[in-house]
């Protein structure tokens, strides 16, 4: 028997159950109550040893990400672990790959286990559904994805903004069947669709809806839609994708089909990478300040450690727009 077990019996979080078996008086007296019959119903018997050894914060933070495949997360989980170990502590890093069953689980571990904090990207589910309680129980710092209805350290970029520059940056090329494709299963792949669309409406270009697809931020699954969307009797003739995975799949769906860029077909992407600057045509990006998110955030987390009763904070960093080869003008536009 687990502190899980009881608060899925009892319908509340595993950070409650713990307030309560501890003694904290930041529960209503109902919900103890509750907390407490649950306990004694399932004969739940608590590690006394692990308590003891627990009666301390530990040394470590826990870094839940969705994909450390991702470019994006892979730079930020340097930068956290480089900050991290200058304070002494050690990093603990976790994939949900967008599960909200892995991120449940990875969360209750952190819970269970005392982390001294937690840098958490949120699954979609868990942005729409946050609440204070997340995080009342160990400092926590959201990263890349903006939770709603909760007092928490954020660190962030304008994600609206950022897909509408390069949008009409595309678009202003003079391409009219401009293709979007976006991660399914969080808010960053929502608000870059907004401002994909927002800029193909400042650019005076059609929004063609068979040409936009929500989808998992896996470059097969890229690659599968890619390859459908160039097999159209109308192709897009140019395309925009939400990350890093996502343009890996849908970049090598056009190389399948040895369509010159940009001549038959533009590409741009968010996230900067080793691949996006070396290849021929050089591809157009989203630079993101990686690096500096994941620095901002565990420093935000260590302060937050040393005192919980501080304001919370909302960062937001700027990205950049950089303009490579991959989006040049038409063809026929320059003859």
């Amino acid at each position: 028997m687990k502190l899980k077990d009881i608060a899925r019996a009892t319908g509340v979080s595993t950070a409650t159950v713990s307030r309560v078996l501890s003694g904290k008086d930041n529960v209503s007296e109902k919900m103890r109550q509750k907390v407490l019959q649950a306990v004694e119903k399932l004969n739940y018997r608590p590690n006394r040893a692990a308590q003891s050894l627990r009666s301390k914060r530990s040394s470590f933070i826990g870094l839940i990400v969705a994909d450390i495949q991702s470019p994006y997360f892979a730079s930020l989980c340097r930068a956290v672990e480089d900050v991290a170990l200058q304070n002494n502590f050690s990093v603990i890093l976790c994939n949900t790959d967008e599960n909200t069953d892995k991120e449940r689980m990875y969360l209750d571990m952190m819970y269970a286990q005392n982390a001294a904090g937690i840098i958490l990207a949120p699954t979609l589910s868990l942005s729409e559904q946050f609440t204070d309680e997340h995080s009342m129980e160990t400092p926590m710092v959201v990263i890349d994805r903006q939770v709603r209805g909760s007092t928490v350290d954020m660190v962030l970029i304008d994600n609206v903004l950022a897909a509408r520059e390069l949008t009409v940056h595309v678009a202003r090329q003079g391409y009219q069947r401009v293709a979007g494709l976006f991660g399914k299963d969080s808010t960053t792949g929502r608000q870059r669709r907004a401002g994909f669309e927002q800029g193909l409406h400042e650019a005076g270009s059609a929004v063609i809806p068979e040409l936009i697809v929500d989808l998992p931020a896996k470059e097969e699954d890229a690659h599968k839609v890619m390859t459908r969307l160039l097999a159209l009797a109308e192709p897009p003739d140019a395309v925009i994708t939400s990350s890093g995975l996502l343009a890996a799949g849908a970049f090598r769906a056009i190389r399948d089909r040895e369509l010159p860029v940009p001549e038959a077909i533009a590409f741009a992407t968010f996230d900067e990478s080793l691949w996006t600057a070396m290849t021929r045509p050089s591809i157009t990006v989203v630079e993101q300040p990686t690096y500096a998110i994941g620095q901002t955030a565990c420093e935000m987390l260590f302060k937050r450690i040393e005192d919980p009763t501080r304001p919370t904070r909302q960062v937001v960093l700027s990205s950049k727009l950089v303009v490579r080869q991959s989006c040049g003008a038409l063809r026929a536009a320059t003859e």
